[in-house]
């Protein structure tokens, strides 16, 4: 296909939503001139399952929940004024409590005031708020300064802790947890805890809890007599909670315009319930994920957007999509193995690391660029005559797109006129629609994840062997044993892998006592408790 034939099908397929400033290109997209129209029938059952939704109906079958994250940003569309009144609260106590913590009416314990902001939470909890964090700050002029406790690795909490350093005394600790239970975060809280406790702090004199009502976390913020609690529902998803509390205290807290990306999702909510695919950039992008994949997820979507400040929305787009559609049964309980594989980088970055393979390699994806228009607050100065660095950032973008499509590598461009808190909130707002017009076309339901639940309860099973090992250990200090020979005696035999691994573990971090006797090769090695 010539330049000049790319340009007329740009023309005929290009899709914006003014409000927003947002366009989305699909013309290197090489669906069939017919495709749109044969997928008509299937796209107006997706549009009438959303409009549903939004209504108030049981989009989550298999919990017998609603789907509300929409209301979030429009709490008059809630089925009930009951259920508004609390979105509309929440929003407002949001408001008062940053405001009241930035004045110092509410301040720490032996500090003036509150310069630091602790997230403990994993996945949707803090992915979404790395995001906006990461996107939207301004280290030299926000409010408060943010860091993440987002995993159970005892190092990674212990690198946290030692950029915080002498300030812990001026951090205010936000756990999220809609259950309470999600024992990485329940870690993380716990770690927390006892760093304050070394310097002489009261943990709850520190701590605001983000959680569902009479949730284990609920129970413990009032026992601890935390700050505050702000309500998780729910009738939202984790990975859908970012305009949630979950998102909007800690960017509040930062000083972030939260009201600015509530409105920029509004008014893409807004845009993406046209029920014309070329009007509607979330039925598009939708409709282009079931081309590129032929509704089976074929081809992984890598994201590339030409702008630092969105280099975390890979990571992001990797649970919203990928927990949303990766689903092993459809609706009618016939086994399909959907799912769409995201991964990316940023420009130019990616044309260091594996654009070549993107255009020599195996064609096994389609790309999604994500031009922003605006380099940079104020003039940018003339790396060369005429030229500055965020010209070559927009060389590298559109030269890699055509490098592509030379090797018939399907690519879709957003373009956004800038990275602001209105074009943040949009673009959460349309990658959310978008999924689910995707989850209807493919027959499953986007707001489960039984595949976590599985892995929660197969982790609870090694820890529960742990513990028998290490009583196993404890209760015959004579002698060493293999791990082989441990598992035969504890009736495991079958879980000899498990054992061993534990035992290695166990083996490499002094707390459990267990010391290793090596042996002729490492499965000869002996374990004792010390």
């Amino acid at each position: 296909m010539s330049e000049r034939q790319l340009w007329e099908r740009y023309k005929k397929y290009l899709c914006g939503v003014e409000s927003v400033g947002l366009t989305l290109d699909v013309s290197r997209m090489s669906f069939a001139d017919d495709f749109l129209e044969r997928m008509r029938g299937p796209m107006d059952k997706a549009f009438d399952a959303m409009e549903a939704l939004e209504k108030g109906a049981i989009a989550n079958p298999d919990e017998k929940r609603m789907v509300g994250h929409y209301w979030l940003r429009a709490p008059e569309r809630a089925p009930d004024k009951g259920l508004a009144k609390e979105v509309q609260d929440t929003v407002a106590a949001v408001r008062a409590f940053a405001d009241e913590v930035h004045s110092a009416r509410v301040k720490p314990q032996k500090a003036d005031r509150f310069t630091r902001v602790l997230l403990v939470g994993i996945g949707g909890s803090a992915l979404g708020p790395q995001l906006v964090a990461d996107a939207l700050g301004q280290p030299a002029t926000d409010r408060m300064q943010v860091f993440f406790f987002d995993n159970t690795d005892p190092d990674g909490m212990d690198r946290v802790l030692a950029q915080l350093g002498g300030k812990l005394a001026e951090t205010l600790t936000v756990v999220i947890s809609k259950s309470g239970g999600t024992k990485e975060t329940r870690n993380g809280m716990v770690e927390a805890e006892r760093a304050y406790q070394q310097k002489g702090l009261d943990f709850g004199k520190h701590a605001v809890a983000v959680t569902g009502a009479d949730s284990e976390l609920d129970r413990t913020a009032k026992k601890g007599n935390w700050l505050r609690t702000f309500p998780m529902w729910d009738w939202v998803g984790g990975r859908t909670s970012v305009l949630s509390a979950v998102g909007l205290l800690p960017a509040r807290l930062q000083g972030l315009d939260i009201d600015g990306m509530l409105a920029g999702a509004k008014d893409m909510d807004a845009a993406t319930r046209e029920r014309d695919p070329l009007r509607n950039p979330a039925a598009l992008m939708a409709l282009m994920w079931f081309h590129a994949g032929s509704g089976r997820g074929a081809k992984d979507m890598v994201i590339l957007p030409y702008k630092d400040r969105l280099m975390l929305l890979s990571r992001y787009l990797q649970q919203l999509v990928m927990e949303s559609l990766g689903k092993e049964k459809d609706l009618d309980g016939k086994v399909v193995n959907q799912g769409i594989a995201v991964y990316g980088n940023k420009g130019s970055t990616d044309q260091h690391a594996y654009v070549q393979q993107l255009r020599e390699g195996v064609n096994n994806f389609f790309a999604t660029f994500l031009e922003v228009l605006k380099d940079r607050d104020g003039e940018s100065m003339q790396v060369e005559p005429d030229i500055t660095s965020g010209d070559y950032l927009l060389g590298f973008y559109l030269g890699t797109r055509r490098a592509l499509f030379e090797k018939g590598r399907e690519s879709m461009t957003l373009t956004v006129p800038d990275v602001s808190a209105r074009t943040l909130g949009a673009l959460i707002a349309l990658y959310e629609r978008a999924v689910g017009y995707y989850a209807s076309l493919v027959n499953i339901n986007a707001y489960h994840q039984p595949g976590v639940e599985a892995g929660k309860k197969a982790a609870g099973v090694v820890l529960e062997l742990q513990r028998k090992v290490l009583a196993k250990l404890r209760g015959d200090k004579a002698k060493g044993q293999t791990a082989e020979e441990l598992a035969a005696a504890m009736g495991v035999a079958d879980e000899v892998e498990t054992v061993f691994k534990v035992l290695e573990h166990l083996a490499s971090n002094p707390a459990h006592g267990v010391k290793r006797e090596p042996g002729t090769t490492r499965f000869d090695t002996r374990f004792r408790a010390g």
